[in-house]
């Protein structure tokens, strides 16, 4: 039976570690609230550390004099799974252990059920939660620079898509209250050649006189076949919208403002896609920690279907922990892809979990659509939930959990996709 939250069993609560020191740590931007209690439960000492280099040093400096120059004899609490103040004690060899901050305010209830807030609560409630709740906690490791240098392109990417389309959007609007004949060459004008032959004619007068040997340039330089020169100048030349004057001068002039800085996101976007493949490349590479027959994580999520750059880097970045220890459970957590149960007595509803990293659900959406296009089970599969009266996004997440699951047995066994050896 699956488990529905990833709840951790009696087996893996017997193989938590007994430390005698645990620090809670309340992080904040300038400075961070640290209490250290043993392993009864008594405060030994309350620090502040500054967001510093000599603050950090001076941090592990203390909790080494209080675990007796033994790191790995104390744990550490935090809201955060990375940052200086986690990667400075992780490398010294400290226990650190992060928590989810929702998580967190349920364990204040404890102390305070009037909802009481503050550093010096946090930080205490951090050491003795971990203390008496060590399951709940999820131990931090640090990353594969590899691994790290993903994430950070990855993420750049997506706030340089986000930034691209926003200002495309502007330029659409302003076509379209006085030039709306050109967005019928593209319904959104994100393309270069849209941006050349509107500088060549960014009022609709200029575009009717627009000759056939201009147009025919700009369509070889960019290599566009889907329209002709004849085709481009007839759809540009028809009769324009009226507008009160003055406005399209003003909008045209609105749009080639905003195309210099069209241009620098399209160049970024480019540079940043083929800095993720190489790095692709690097981590598909053989290394020598494989044996013959098996392949490195990149290699195996490539070779599954619909997976592309983007999906290929949101998991591996996204999910590093999660794919290291082949935790297939915690990992459909992560990624939105397992449900929510509540139960009480006779009512029983199942719903989507919201709760999870929102990148890695986006990633697993994109996924399991490519692969119902181009994976003939994962087809079957779609239809079959479609059949039963599922929506298009509850059986997305269905196909998604399905490739999840055996994402996870191929790297497992260190094996390529393969069609014919597929189950289900």
């Amino acid at each position: 039976m699956r488990l529905i939250d990833g709840i951790q069993n009696q087996e893996v609560s017997a193989l938590q570690r007994e430390y005698s020191w645990y620090l809670g740590i309340d992080w904040g931007s300038e400075k961070h609230r640290a209490c250290c209690m043993d392993a009864s439960g008594k405060v030994l000492e309350w620090r502040w550390a500054e967001h510093s280099g000599a603050g950090l040093i001076g941090l592990v400096d203390w909790l080494l004099d209080v675990s007796q120059q033994q790191p790995t004899s104390l744990a550490v609490g935090i809201e955060v799974p990375r940052g200086a103040i986690v990667e400075t004690l992780v490398e010294r060899g400290f226990a650190v252990f992060s928590i989810n901050p929702k998580q967190l305010d349920r364990f204040r209830d404890r102390y305070s059920p009037a909802g009481a807030k503050d550093d010096h609560r946090d930080a205490m409630v951090l050491a003795d939660a971990l203390r008496t709740d060590q399951h709940c906690f999820r131990e931090v490791r640090l990353d594969d620079p590899g691994v790290i240098r993903l994430r950070e392109i990855s993420r750049l990417e997506e706030d340089l898509s986000l930034d691209f389309y926003r200002l495309t959007n502007q330029v659409r609007e302003q076509l379209w209250r006085y030039f709306p004949q050109l967005l019928q060459l593209a319904a959104s004008p994100e393309e270069p050649w849209i941006w050349e032959l509107f500088e060549l004619a960014p009022l609709p007068q200029k575009a009717a006189r627009l000759s056939l040997s201009k147009i025919t340039r700009v369509l070889k330089k960019h290599r566009i076949r889907r329209f002709d020169a004849g085709q481009v100048h007839d759809i540009v030349a028809v009769a324009p919208v009226f507008v009160v004057p003055g406005m399209a001068e003003a909008a045209s002039e609105h749009i080639l403002i905003l195309l210099p800085r069209l241009r620098m996101l399209h160049q970024q976007l480019s540079d940043v896609a083929k800095r993720m493949e190489r790095l692709l490349e690097e981590m598909a590479a053989a290394g020598p920690d494989c044996q013959p027959g098996e392949h490195r994580d990149a290699t195996i999520l490539l070779s599954l279907p619909g997976v592309g750059r983007k999906v290929s880097a949101t998991v591996l970045s996204e999910a590093a922990q999660a794919l290291a220890d082949r935790d297939y459970h915690g990992l459909r957590c992560l990624a939105g892809a397992a449900p929510i149960t509540r139960q009480s007595g006779k009512t029983k509803v199942v719903l989507m979990r919201y709760a999870c990293n929102q990148r890695l659900r986006n990633a697993l959406h994109y996924w399991a659509s490519g692969s119902i296009q181009y994976d003939p089970r994962s087809k079957q599969m779609y239809q079959d939930m479609k059949a039963r009266g599922l929506h298009h996004n509850r059986a997305l997440r269905g196909i998604a959990d399905r490739l999840l699951e055996m994402m996870i047995s191929m790297l497992r066994h260190r094996t390529m996709y393969d069609p014919q050896r597929r189950v289900a």
